[in-house]
């Protein structure tokens, strides 16, 4: 007699049905869409000059000013994202859709309006910018740290999107066997909460690290264009296409290098 193989819900796509022949166009056809533009940089890149153009003082400071403020941006997300997106998972409260509302909102706001609404809550004459400012003097507008606001501001969804639905996916039973075992809250959500939910947390950090790389309206708005200071590597682009375009497609490289390094493994390992 021979064996019945089964297949898991989820698993390779490959063994599962064909896909209908009238899709393969249109397949294609968006596929077509996403490629040809980056293989249009690539075919201008000045490849003999690249070096040269990468290792200038307005990529470097770009660059390095990129990566730290991605990196802070995503390190506050998670210090508050986490327990933002656990709250949204788990409690239950009087309008939880409307808070979830105004968490996703950043993420379809067109980034410039985030970035006016952020001069007008955190400038020197904000919201609470100007209490800030007369209390302490400290301004955050056109200074890293208004990079960093920038970025968290309009990268954090992706992170609490993410990790809501990797907490809505745990088995609650876990957390319910532990609690009838006399396990404490805090221990609960340390020992069996967060290491179910890594992969999801994981996958939102990696989310929120290139979304923040790549961000430009609200950066340019709230916090300025000043090489060295406020300038990242796409605001750098931008100046650039103006006065030197080689210099804006090598730019433009970097960033699909490093967005490639940090997306691809992503989705090989975190998105199955």
């Amino acid at each position: 007699m021979s064996a019945r193989r089964t297949r898991r819900p989820g698993g390779n796509a490959a063994s599962g049905a064909r896909l209908p022949v009238v899709l393969w166009p249109f397949a294609a056809v968006a596929l077509l869409f996403v490629v040809v533009p980056v293989l249009a940089l690539v075919q201008r890149a000045p490849w003999s000059d690249l070096t040269s153009l990468v290792t200038e003082p307005i990529v470097t400071d770009a660059l390095r000013l990129s990566i730290v403020s991605a990196s802070v941006a995503t390190l506050v997300s998670l210090v508050v994202g986490v327990p933002l997106a656990w709250v949204l998972a788990r409690a239950t409260f009087t309008g939880r859709s409307f808070v979830r509302a105004l968490v996703i909102l950043p993420m379809v706001l067109p980034p410039v309006v985030g970035g006016a609404a952020l001069l007008f809550a955190f400038g020197r004459r904000g919201l609470v910018g100007e209490a800030v400012y007369d209390q302490t003097g400290f301004v955050l507008p056109f200074s890293i740290w208004g990079v960093i606001a920038a970025n968290t501001f309009v990268a954090m969804p992706f992170l609490v999107v993410t990790v809501e639905s990797g907490l809505r996916s745990v088995d609650a039973r876990y957390e319910e066997a532990a609690a009838t075992l006399g396990a404490s809250r805090w221990m609960i959500f340390r020992r069996i909460t967060l290491p179910n939910v890594a992969p999801a947390i994981v996958a939102g950090a990696a989310l929120c690290w290139a979304r923040a790389l790549g961000e430009f309206g609200a950066t340019v708005t709230f916090a300025g264009n000043l090489q060295g200071r406020t300038q990242t590597m796409p605001l750098a682009v931008f100046l650039a296409l103006e006065s030197n375009r080689e210099a804006a497609i090598a730019l433009s490289l970097v960033l699909i290098v490093v967005s490639l390094a940090v997306l691809v493994p992503l989705r090989d390992r975190w998105l199955r």
